[in-house]
């Protein structure tokens, strides 16, 4: 079934869009939440939660990409799931590496100011990730979006994982001085 019939259903409120959703995404979803939670019950938890966010979204959202939206959902879902199991523990999940990683490059906080900076550095994130190579960004998007180990992107970007691990560091850097040339001070 196409995404745009699914989304049909949920808006008709159809119970089945549940279903179908879960059958066309249940494993890509269940993937998404596993890089973050490294736990399966607790990505099975996550994954159902985003079908229940999904009904309760729809509408008045309409996507146009489902698989995006409920991945959106799943993400989330998964990095607040996260917090709430470690609240103030450091540990070595591959998604708590990746944000210690990004920290370096990326400014971060709490602070009012930053808050309406969001939406500005997303769109400056996306124009850097436009300036570089498409086998770059898979490396890039593959661990920094989607938590992939590092061995993992190395491997679909066809590299070792030490040149995967260094072309990682270059970009990092270049992400750096772009924001800061670009005001955000890291």
């Amino acid at each position: 079934m196409e995404d745009q019939e699914i989304v049909e259903l949920y808006w008709k409120r159809d119970e089945s869009a549940l279903e179908h959703s879960r059958e066309k995404y249940h494993g890509y979803l269940s993937r998404i939440a596993q890089q973050i939670l490294y736990d399966r019950e607790d990505s099975e938890e996550v994954v159902n939660d985003t079908y229940f966010k999904a009904w309760q979204s729809m509408p008045p959202q309409r996507p146009s990409k489902l698989s995006i939206y409920l991945g959106r959902l799943t993400r989330h879902g998964a990095i607040d799931y996260l917090r709430r199991r470690t609240s103030q523990k450091r540990g070595g999940t591959t998604y708590e590496m990746c944000v210690e990683e990004l920290e370096e490059s990326v400014p971060g906080g709490e602070t009012p100011q930053q808050a309406m900076e969001e939406k500005l550095l997303v769109q400056l994130l996306n124009q850097f990730l436009e300036t570089l190579s498409p086998q770059a960004r898979a490396l890039f998007l593959g661990r920094y979006y989607y938590f992939d180990p590092l061995w993992e992107v190395a491997r679909y970007c066809g590299m070792g994982e030490g040149q995967a691990k260094s072309q990682l560091f270059r970009i990092r850097k270049r992400l750096k001085a772009y924001l800061e040339q670009e005001g955000f001070v890291v």
